[in-house]
Parts: C-alpha cells; sequence; structure tokens
C-alpha cells in the first residue's frame, strides 16, 4: 500500500539566522555575562542607533514594552486619550490600556494600508471641540511600509502633540531616505522569532531625546534609586533585554540589508507570478522604500467569488501556513467600547483590507522550489473557479 509522503511545512515568517550568533552567545558564556545587561546590551543599542541615524536606543524585553516606557515617558495616564492606527497587532494598543487611558482607532487608507491622514484629522478636530486633545499619537508601519509621516506629523505638530512610530515590522525601511522608527519624539521596534531580524524575544526604543532614554532605562530595571541599598520610590519595570540576547541581534543586525534584499526578491516573484489574478498587492508609496516583510495582497471581490478563507483552506491543506491581514482593533471584542474614525464617511478601509486580505510566507530563508509551491496552490485555486 502506498503512503502519501507529507510535505515540509512552509512557515509564515520563521527566524533566519546569520550563523554568526553562537560567536556572540559563546562571548557571553565566557565572559559570565548571562544575566540581563552587559556589553552585547550596550554594543546593539549603540549599533541600532548609528543603522537608525538616532542619538540612543534603548533594548528591552519586547516591541510592547518599548511602547509602554514610551506611554509613561510621554506622561500617559488614567483617564488621557491616545491616538492609535486600527490596524495593527493588539501589542500596539494593549500599553494604552496598562497606563488606565483610552485608545481612539483611527482608520487605514489605500496607499500604504497605514493611517489615514484625513481620518487623523478628523478625530483631532473632534477633540478638539471636546475640550481633550490626546496626550499622544501612535502610528504604525504595517509589514514594512511606512505611512505618510510627513503628513500625520505635521498634522500632530499642529496640535502639539507626540508622536510614537510603531516600527516593529519595518526595520529598514525608508520613508522620503529617512530611517523607518525616526519620525517620531519616539520609534519603537519588535525583534520577535518572525521579524527581519530577531532576538528571540524582545525590542528597541529609540529616540533623540538622550534624558528621556535614560529615564526609560532606569525604569525598565525596575526603577532602583541611587542608593547604596536597594531603593524604589516609582513603579519600575523588569523590562531590559538579556545580554545573550542582545548578541544575537547583533549577530542578525549584520546580516539585515540580505534579509531586506530577500524579502523584496521573494515579493517580487509574487507580483510576477499572481499579477494576471484579480488581486492587488500592498502598495509601495512613492519615495519610500519597504523591507516588504510580508507579502499580503487583496482579492478583488468585483472580479471574483474566491474568497480569503477559500485560499488560507487550501494553503494549509497543502501545509502551507498563511493568515489573514490583521484585523482591526476597532472591531477585536476588547475594544468595542472605544471611539473610531473611518478614512470614508460610509466604509471603512481596514475593514475592507481585513475581509479580503491575505498574508503569504515570505521568509528570508525560503527557497525559490516552496515559494512556487505557495504560488501554484493559489494559481490553482483561481484556476478551479473559472473551470467552473
Amino acid at each position: 500500500m502506498l503512503q502519501t509522503v507529507k510535505k515540509n511545512r512552509i512557515f509564515l515568517s520563521p527566524p533566519h539566522m546569520s550563523g554568526m550568533e553562537m560567536e556572540y552567545i559563546q562571548e557571553a558564556f565566557e565572559s559570565n555575562w548571562i544575566a540581563p545587561l552587559g556589553p552585547n546590551v550596550d554594543a546593539f543599542e549603540n549599533e541600532i542607533a548609528s543603522f537608525l541615524g538616532v542619538n540612543g536606543a534603548v533594548a528591552v524585553s519586547s516591541g510592547t514594552a518599548a511602547i509602554h516606557l514610551a506611554l509613561i515617558l510621554l506622561g500617559v495616564k488614567k483617564g488621557d486619550t491616545v491616538f492609535c492606527s486600527s490596524l495593527t497587532f493588539v501589542a500596539t494598543a494593549n500599553p494604552i490600556l496598562y497606563q488606565g487611558a483610552e485608545p481612539v482607532f483611527i482608520d487605514s487608507e489605500p496607499d500604504t494600508w497605514n493611517m489615514s491622514p484625513r481620518a487623523l484629522e478628523n478625530a483631532f478636530k473632534e477633540a478638539v471641540s471636546l475640550g481633550k486633545l490626546p496626550k499622544a499619537v501612535i502610528i504604525v508601519n504595517l509589514y514594512g511600509q511606512s505611512a505618510k509621516m510627513d503628513e500625520l506629523v505635521s498634522i500632530c505638530k499642529k496640535f502639539n502633540v507626540p508622536v510614537i512610530e510603531d516600527a516593529a515590522e519595518s526595520l529598514g525601511s525608508q520613508y522620503k531616505g529617512k530611517m523607518s522608527g525616526t519620525f517620531g519624539d519616539f520609534g519603537i521596534f519588535s525583534f520577535n522569532g518572525n521579524k527581519i531580524i530577531t532576538t528571540s524575544g524582545g525590542g528597541m526604543l529609540v529616540s533623540n531625546h538622550t534624558e528621556a532614554l535614560s529615564k526609560a532605562r532606569f525604569l525598565a530595571t525596575q526603577a532602583r534609586d541611587a542608593a547604596p541599598y536597594y531603593q524604589h520610590s516609582e513603579v519600575g519595570f523588569n523590562y531590559r533585554m538579556s545580554n545573550i540576547l542582545a548578541g544575537i541581534g547583533r549577530a542578525q543586525l549584520m546580516v539585515l540589508t540580505e534579509r531586506i534584499a530577500a524579502r523584496r526578491r521573494i515579493f517580487n516573484l509574487y507580483q510576477q507570478e499572481l499579477s494576471q489574478l484579480p488581486i492587488t498587492f500592498m502598495p509601495e508609496l512613492k519615495n519610500t522604500f519597504s523591507n516588504r516583510w510580508l507579502t499580503a495582497f487583496t482579492i478583488n471581490k468585483e472580479k471574483t467569488t474566491i474568497t480569503i478563507n477559500d485560499l488560507l483552506a487550501a494553503l494549509e491543506a497543502e501545509n502551507i501556513e498563511a493568515r489573514h491581514i490583521w484585523k482591526p482593533l476597532h472591531i477585536q471584542p476588547l475594544f468595542k467600547e472605544y471611539k473610531y474614525y473611518s478614512h470614508d464617511e460610509n466604509s471603512s478601509f481596514s475593514e475592507e483590507l481585513f475581509e479580503t486580505g491575505i498574508c503569504l510566507p515570505s521568509g528570508s530563508n525560503m527557497t525559490i522550489s516552496d515559494q512556487m509551491r505557495v504560488i501554484d496552490c493559489i494559481k490553482q485555486v483561481f484556476s478551479k473557479l473559472a473551470r467552473g
């Protein structure tokens, strides 16, 4: 009796080691810098700051921790409001709740799939009429594509409201020649296992405000006072990155340019092979450079009856991991009571993206053969419909 050989799993965005990580890990072991902090942490912070062209960086346990620290540094507290992109992972908005503040969600727009300047302007107009401006605005760069930072930051400056740039997915991306994550008062990055470079788990807070970063380090190490014993005058957090994980990050950063090139090649092949189908790929705004962390497209509902669930089911049957575009936060059960401002008066663009969008396997270590498996599976779904 013949046995069916199960095909290897193709993951959405698996870790991709450079081969140099063990050198830094071994160095940490040999020097006994195993506990949090150490030479790798200091070096990783300096290397990230240099790469981005900012004054400083603080290595922390996650991108979520970085957002939380940024909100604290900006004085966000109970009863305040924070404007936030709706089309993002929940980690962007959870820290707002940590502070007892209220998120106000802003829709996306078609050119970038990121925060809509029009919706943001409308949210500010109503905030002015209510006499309650937000304490901060969190702008997300989705899947590696920068938002319209000039327009969005200009609106925020008009109302003197600080910006946190959630660049968790966009390390190495650029907007008009400037690095993603450097446009706000604070920028944050994630080094989770599925990001373009990884430290297993970790994040980074970056800024040109060096005094604020010093405060962030203090808060992230349990807010220990400068005393000859353990004294604490305010609430602190156990948010610092370990010396071992920072070593992994240093080795990963060395190959970031290669990883971006690989992700962009993967996107180009998807686009080349699938562009004849009734789909639209995530755009790359003029004068921007996306790291193409994940390749994503939407189905044109006017031209086909195929749904995202049809594609996801077909891909899973072939042992291929794919996923929906982020479910907008304003329709998540956790956030259903909070305000939301849409890009268009009669529709929600982020909801449309969720209903029609899919993220494809995009790992920088994916072979052309595996990518063609994904492509052939998608083509087969559409061809079956065409055959009736």
